[in-house]
């Protein structure tokens, strides 16, 4: 049963999706400032993909020197204001911090970080400027995590740069796809923002690319090229009954959630397909906007699942009910679903099977899939020489992020399928300085 009324305000919705690491203030970020042990060879430094100086940034805010502090954080990560409240720390930085060895909190280096950065964003502080032109222009197609940090870099390095994004605002799944009890949009669009104008970045919105003839245009007007595309809409699941109108994708149903807030209306009953985190994240918002009965269903044991403890744990804890070993096989209802049928399944040597004779319904008003996202081949087939895996993923050498097509770099959920934003800004960061390489600037 869920915890939450519908809301029916912006201030009941932000109540409802109160922030799950708020803006620290001035005493609180000095005191825990203060509990750092700044380690020699720091394990959190480590566990941070983009290798951020955290002993050093937080340092930088013990001894009042924030300007500093969001510096040494942006230098390392671009992103640094929305990872600081989006990451999942408690497996990365924090996760790694000595004080979870002496039964002991470990610092919050996500919400230290947060706060940095913050207040330089706040204060429009110019930590860094664009370098002088160095006669080469980037295309950048999408504006996701990745592709802000590759334009920032390449701004840094004096490249001109235009990223396409094909809808109306940049960053991605930044402000599309994250749970909207882990970042306001305000802050996303915030930080996004800050960069445009300190970088001098250009986005071209409402442009998307999708033909040979766009490519062949791109190409000829650019001296290299940044695949940040993503992975797509929702795969489907090829259930009986799915093209129904109250079936929806999970990343859909999220989008739609940070677009209309409030005024998004759920049912009383939901199901929600899947065992990763977006999974997780589409159950509680659904809890949250108010539906009365929100079933999480996963086809293997819990211990199976791909979702982060915490995530599962944070659902639960807004009053989602989880069905494990059951697999969806069709979704029933005469015109619009009513109901998902399930069979019951069991692990043997491993492999999963069904139980015989053990299907059920459950009841529902609306179904959600997350069960990962179809990718972007078609899209990705037009470009000559690129090569994709079996996943569909885009072929990178790992050390520049070129593609086989030499003249096109790619980073982010195109590369590594679906990994953290903080994952998608060091790609991004890393093909810049590998397009600087090839064109020799």
């Amino acid at each position: 049963m869920s915890e939450y009324k519908k809301p029916t305000s912006t201030t009941e919705f932000e109540k409802n999706f109160k922030i799950k690491k708020p803006l620290m203030n001035t005493t609180e970020a000095y005191y825990e400032s203060s509990r750092c042990l700044y380690c020699y060879d720091a394990p959190c430094v480590q566990a941070c993909p983009t290798g951020i100086d955290i002993p050093l940034f937080i340092k930088q805010i013990n001894t009042k020197n924030l300007t500093g502090s969001a510096r040494t954080i942006f230098e390392s990560n671009w992103l640094g204001n929305a990872c600081g409240k989006i990451c999942p720390t408690g497996v990365l930085c924090e996760g790694a911090c000595v004080y979870n060895h002496q039964d002991v909190p470990p610092i919050q280096i996500g919400r230290l970080q947060n706060y940095a950065t913050t207040h330089a964003i706040k204060n429009d502080i110019t930590l860094f400027k664009p370098g002088e032109d160095n006669g080469k222009k980037v295309a950048i197609i999408g504006s996701g995590p990745a592709s802000i940090a590759c334009a920032c870099e390449l701004r840094m390095m004096g490249f001109g740069v235009d990223i396409y994004e094909a809808k109306a605002k940049p960053s991605g799944l930044t402000v599309y796809g994250i749970a909207a009890y882990k970042i306001t949009n305000e802050e996303v669009v915030d930080e996004v923002a800050y960069l445009e104008k300190q970088m001098q970045l250009n986005f071209i919105l409402n442009t998307p690319i999708t033909t040979k003839e766009q490519l062949d245009k791109i190409e000829n007007d650019y001296d290299a090229i940044f695949l940040g595309v993503g992975i797509g809409p929702t795969a489907t699941l090829d259930l009986d009954g799915e093209d129904k109108g109250n079936v929806v994708g999970a990343v859909e149903f999220i989008e739609e959630v940070r677009m209309k807030q409030h005024t998004l209306s759920v049912p009383q009953k939901v199901v929600v397909i899947g065992g990763g985190n977006t999974a997780m994240d589409a159950a509680s918002q659904a809890a949250r906007l108010g539906a009365e009965n929100v079933v999480l269903a996963y086809r293997r044991s819990k211990d199976r699942m791909g979702a982060y403890g915490f995530e599962y744990d944070l659902a639960i804890s807004a009053g989602v009910d989880s069905l494990f070993e059951a697999q969806p096989v069709a979704i029933v209802g005469n015109g619009k679903a009513n109901g998902v049928k399930f069979i019951k399944t069991k692990s043997v040597d491993g492999k999963l099977e069904y139980i015989d004779g053990s299907e059920f319904v459950v009841d529902c008003d609306l179904v959600i899939k997350a069960t990962g996202q179809a990718k972007m081949a078609s899209f990705l087939n037009l470009i000559d020489g690129l090569e994709l895996d079996n996943r569909k993923r885009i072929v990178v050498n790992e050390e520049n992020y070129q593609t086989k097509n030499p003249k096109y770099f790619a980073g982010g959920d195109a590369v590594n399928g679906g990994a953290e934003v903080v994952n998608a800004a060091y790609e991004g960061k890393v093909a810049a300085l590998g397009i600087a390489g090839f064109l020799e600037v």
